[in-house]
């Protein structure tokens, strides 16, 4: 068993393939349907808004899909992430578990978004689109985006939910940096942002309304697509890289996960840690419990019922099997804005219900003292999304010292806070309501 702090791959470790769940699933999942007919939907109807690959990608029943020579090539400038051992956080919280992060925040956005922003890219790419639009919540995927399309040659247009673009201006110089075209939803640029502005004018805006908005702008143009950063099964697709280096990463430690933990908004970085390892559960080689975080102000999965919804503000989407606090919700504005999502990936949604993962959902003030104590511990500072797994980590840490037990928790650090200091401050300051 090594004594590492941290646990590295080589290059050459870098998954050759994406691994897809659905062919191990003990039931197959609910089609999406068309938002006219409520009838199954077609690859014909998701075609004006998706490139055909990734539309294969989202049915496939192929195990394991291969990753482009390209994108893999790209995924050189940060892959593989490093495994630590967070034995300093162990000692602060004084507890007999043994803690281990797979941390993505080693990428040039600091965040595991960019796993998926190159290969939908090199997926448009190769059908000549020349333009991406997508929304962003805390910004975390609309900068990966957009440095994903300067990478590959694409321009992008990314809707950024009004709170967010108020609170995170750093995140916004960063998409600028990279070429990206950014402005506040919901906009004036949209039939739906325009919609909502007449109704609110200080709407702080949600991500579904984001999405309405990134929609019609792909729609609206021959040159344009639209590109989601989570919640369809292709996004959790491409993120199953992170899992399937920390699985490698983790037998290098001698330790398999008794718990495994990820936020959860609209599931991607979950997913991407996640579905390796239920690969092992489902066919009962390991028993593991796979927890999903989320904010208790937007309690998508804790408490939302299960049922077909849009994915959007404007019910322009196809309706999904999905948890969902239904698409005219708007959270309130917390500062975890990733999280803020009224509805959750059909495939966790999915999994929930089979009993395969739980759910957990914890307000921000307790979320926040638990980020505090491992940014004083292992020296980063986790993105406000990111610290509601960390809080989870805490809370059965502090169980497993209760109990005298010695449990191997495992959990997704899917992104740093280094442009969420504001949000920080209003924790140091007391003006961040603890209770949201």
């Amino acid at each position: 068993m090594t004594t590492d702090k941290k646990i590295m791959l080589s290059e050459s470790d870098i998954p050759t393939h994406y691994y897809n769940i659905a062919p191990d699933l003990p039931t197959p999942m609910e089609p999406p349907l068309h938002p006219g007919t409520k009838k199954p939907i077609g690859p014909e109807d998701l075609a004006p808004i998706f490139p055909m690959e990734l539309i294969k990608q989202e049915v496939s029943q192929e195990p394991m899909i291969e990753i482009p020579d390209e994108v893999r090539d790209i995924y050189r400038l940060y892959r593989p992430s490093p495994l630590y051992r967070a034995r300093h956080f162990e000692e602060m919280l004084d507890t007999p578990a043994k803690i281990y992060y797979k941390s993505e925040h080693v990428s040039p956005v600091g965040s595991h978004k960019l796993n998926t922003a190159l290969m939908q890219a090199w997926a448009n790419k190769q059908e000549g689109v020349k333009r991406l639009a997508t929304e962003t919540g805390a910004g975390q995927w609309g900068s990966a985006l957009a440095c994903a399309c300067q990478l590959m040659g694409l321009e992008c247009m990314v809707y950024m939910v009004r709170i967010s673009y108020d609170q995170k201006p750093y995140r916004r110089v960063m998409m600028k940096t990279y070429g990206a075209d950014i402005v506040p939803s919901p906009s004036k640029l949209t039939k739906a942002g325009r919609a909502i502005l007449e109704k609110d004018p200080d709407s702080p805006g949600s991500l579904g309304i984001a999405i309405s908005e990134a929609i019609e702008d792909a729609v609206g143009r021959d040159d344009t697509k639209y590109s989601l950063g989570s919640v369809l099964n292709h996004v959790l697709l491409h993120q199953t890289v992170i899992g399937q280096e920390a699985k490698k990463q983790m037998e290098i430690a001698g330790d398999y996960p008794d718990i495994l933990i990820g936020c959860h908004g609209g599931g991607s970085n979950f997913g991407g840690i996640a579905l390796p390892f239920l690969r092992d559960k489902i066919k009962g080689k390991k028993d593991l419990r796979v927890i999903a975080a989320e904010p208790g102000a937007c309690p998508t999965l804790t408490k939302g019922p299960r049922e077909y919804d849009f994915g959007d503000t404007a019910g322009t989407t196809p309706l999904m099997m999905m948890h969902t606090l239904g698409h005219g919700f708007v959270p309130p504005p917390v500062h975890a804005g990733g999280l803020r999502y009224h509805g959750s990936a059909p495939l966790v949604s999915h999994l929930l219900n089979e009993g395969l993962i739980e759910a957990e959902a914890y307000f921000q003030g307790e979320v926040f003292e638990s980020a505090v104590k491992f940014a004083q511990s292992e020296g980063t500072i986790p993105a406000p999304e990111t610290a509601h797994a960390v809080h989870s980590v805490v809370r059965h840490a502090e169980r497993a010292k209760e109990e005298g037990t010695s449990p191997v928790i495992l959990f997704n650090f899917s992104g740093h806070g280094h442009f969420d200091l504001s949000a920080y401050d209003a924790y140091f300051s007391g003006t961040m309501d603890p209770n949201a």
